[in-house]
């Protein structure tokens, strides 16, 4: 039988959903280790239910991304095992803003001018 300090974080992992509340899906493997997947670790997409994603007593793979010795529990991802794993990082173009500028520097900068008005449409 296994134990806690069996797992590593990266591992891939099958068990069985155990519970499901608003904050996560609880897994159980056969060795009796258990293990949380937060709902913030369901999908890259917003989750409005948990229930949309899994099921009870339905065998789930997941990513070990956290090991709680302290409370001998798996923290773990759906997200994780996706191939598409970077977060989608969406840019926000202002207009005569050039494309190398990042951060929010150049909103301060900018501001005074399009608080003038010279950027209205």
């Amino acid at each position: 039988m296994s134990t806690i300090d069996d797992y590593k974080a990266g591992m891939t992992v099958y068990g069985c959903v155990t519970g499901i509340k608003p904050y996560g899906a609880f897994v159980r493997f056969d060795d009796g280790v258990s293990g949380l997947i937060h709902i913030s670790e369901i999908s890259n997409g917003f989750v409005r239910n948990i229930d949309s994603y899994v099921k009870v007593d339905e065998y789930v793979m997941a990513k070990v991304i956290d090991i709680d010795k302290e409370h001998k529990q798996l923290r773990l991802s759906f997200k994780a095992l996706s191939r598409n794993t970077r977060r989608y990082n969406r840019k926000i173009k202002f207009p005569g803003m050039p494309e190398n500028i990042k951060g929010f520097g150049t909103i301060r900068d900018k501001m005074p001018e399009w608080v003038k008005g010279e950027y209205d449409d």
